[in-house]
């Protein structure tokens, strides 16, 4: 689509906008008009040299919608609202480091996270994105129509819960007691494009609704390298003031660990979201 009163420029690959010449503090209603569109027509939007203080971080993310604050990860001393998403240079690992899409282990997902790079390495430390609305338009049609029907099981138990703290290494995070499974569409109808996506990922589905996680295993390995191919796929690459906001239920994202040494401190908000409706047959 047209903008008239911001400049939207799709990046390199197959998933994401920058939106330049705007200040996320001051936007018009016009702007604000543009920029929603713009969020809902790529599915992750970026901004670039944005100066947000805490409070200002939480005032553009509520203009979106409530917040939905994680139970798991440490918060911003003082903002409750605010997650940290921290590596220390002393850290192997790093958190997101698998392709997933945030909070599908809950019943109503988030619609979608709001991050704000505050400290970042001198080289490396991306995030990739990818597009899984256009990912299902490319599968086969027998396909297609085969998981529509289908749901799976999502959980948060394996990442987050007391018996997975042995596979966090040097990461920690919080209420490993509310962990849980739900069940969502593998294909859901968008609710803001109208599109069909698909509703799994690599952290938190686990099975299909019915079968084993053995049986499950082939196929859903299957749709995840599908759906990471480079023709879906971009690399954002981040500053100081950089933010991106992306869209649960259109993307999957991954954080790039290889930065080792360095530090990386970057400033999470998840937006709440819908109940998700399954794409008919």
């Amino acid at each position: 689509m047209g903008y008239e009163t911001i400049d939207v420029r799709k990046i390199d690959g197959g998933c994401g906008a920058e939106v330049l010449g705007i200040d996320v503090k001051a936007m018009s209603n016009r702007q604000w008009d543009e920029v929603q569109a713009a969020f809902v027509e790529h599915g992750v939007i970026f901004f670039r040299d944005q100066d947000l203080t805490p409070d200002q971080h939480i005032a553009f993310a509520r203009r979106w919608a409530p917040i939905d604050i994680n139970r798991y990860f440490t918060p911003v001393a003082g903002y409750p609202e605010i997650a940290e998403v921290r590596k220390e240079p002393d850290q192997k690992r790093n958190i997101g480091e698998r392709w997933h899409t945030d909070h599908t282990y809950d019943q109503i997902p988030a619609m979608g996270s709001i991050l704000v790079a505050r400290e970042v390495p001198s080289q490396g430390g991306a995030t990739l994105f990818a597009n899984i609305c256009d990912a299902f338009d490319a599968l086969s049609d027998g396909l297609k129509q085969t998981l529509r029907g289908m749901n799976a099981v999502h959980s948060s138990a394996h990442i987050f819960g007391t018996t997975a703290k042995k596979n966090h290494g040097d990461l920690t995070f919080h209420n490993a007691e509310q962990v849980g499974d739900v069940i969502h569409p593998v294909v859901i109808r968008h609710p803001l494009s109208g599109r069909e996506a698909l509703y799994v990922n690599a952290d938190f589905t686990v099975r299909f609704e019915g079968w084993s996680k053995e049986d499950s295993k082939p196929l859903l390995e299957y749709l995840y390298a599908h759906a990471t191919q480079d023709r879906f796929t971009s690399a954002f690459q981040w500053r100081p003031g950089s933010i991106a906001f992306w869209d649960n239920r259109a993307t999957w994202h991954r954080a790039v660990n290889d930065y080792q040494g360095e530090r990386r401190l970057m400033h999470r908000i998840t937006v709440a979201g819908c109940a998700l409706e399954a794409a008919a047959r």
